[in-house]
């Protein structure tokens, strides 16, 4: 049995970016595959590289979710064995961190050497490329929360965000805030978009005809006669012909807000500014 004493003196594992395995030769695109540059590392005789265990752990996570995932069934989609995999992770949660980052490379990030490039586009470019991997990925959102995010495309992720809040005219001390409202709120609205679509795909249904079903199984209960009336009184005025057409432009409304919201915001504080110094 591990004593107090011994647990306490046992170092907290951090991150794979801060220990573990060497990487292997090569950036793969999580959804493609391809080689985009080199790293350090080194490939072992059963011929594989950490990347590529990477990729194949995201299609696995993509295809069967977390709950599934295992260094027994990566392997056997790999055709090693399980101790093989060690090699280059240490724990299934390194593969995991290595997965999360991966994906994190298919944010677009705008030019942010252009000059003359407008900050709400920027922000709104990388607001619903974010979206798009929470999406796309839905194992995605649970485990943002779990590791330090400190790979490569999620610091080059992190990095274009804060550089976006820098252009906006927000005080230093409110840029924070402002990257917290925006991307929260993606976090929020694509993490439940993304379990939606899962849903709808593990019933074997369009999100049209899931969203049909659904509602027509609620508005027969009884006990739910008319308290849905406003709700879709609300979802016929919001246009749209299908359920993505107006998620989208919920999407798009909201975002809006929030960047007017900066705006006022950085106004206000400029007004506040100039008030004090009697201009």
């Amino acid at each position: 049995m591990v004593s107090e004493a011994d647990s306490a003196q046992r170092p907290v594992r951090t991150s794979v970016w801060l220990e573990g395995k060497p990487a292997g030769r090569g950036r793969r695109n999580a959804s493609t595959g391809t080689s985009t540059g080199a790293s350090t590392g080194t490939d072992h005789p059963h011929g594989l590289d950490r990347d590529h265990i990477t990729v194949v752990s995201v299609r696995l996570l993509d295809a069967e979710g977390p709950a599934k995932f295992s260094m027994r069934r990566l392997a056997a989609e790999l055709g090693v064995t399980a101790m093989s995999l060690y090699w280059y992770v240490d724990t299934k949660d390194d593969l995991l961190e290595l997965a999360l980052d991966a994906v994190f490379g298919d944010v677009r990030v705008p030019d942010l050497t252009d000059e003359d490039a407008d900050w709400r586009d920027q922000l709104r470019e990388l607001a619903a490329s974010y979206r798009a991997v929470l999406v796309r990925h839905h194992w995605v959102s649970p485990l943002v929360g779990k590791f330090l995010n400190i790979g490569p495309r999620s610091m080059e992720f992190s990095a274009a965000v804060q550089a976006v809040l820098g252009r906006t005219g927000l005080a230093r001390q409110d840029q924070m805030g402002g990257l917290a409202a925006v991307f929260q709120f993606v976090y929020g609205f694509g993490t439940i978009e993304g379990h939606f679509v899962q849903r709808c795909a593990d019933a074997g249904l369009s999100q049209d005809a899931y969203f049909r079903q659904a509602m027509g199984a609620v508005e027969e209960q009884p006990g739910y006669e008319g308290t849905f009336d406003n709700a879709g009184e609300m979802m016929a005025a919001r246009g749209g012909d299908t359920v993505e057409e107006m998620r989208q432009r919920d999407f798009t409304f909201a975002l809006d807000l929030l960047v007017a919201g900066i705006e006022a915001m950085r106004d206000r504080a400029a007004a506040r500014d100039r008030d004090g110094r009697g201009d």
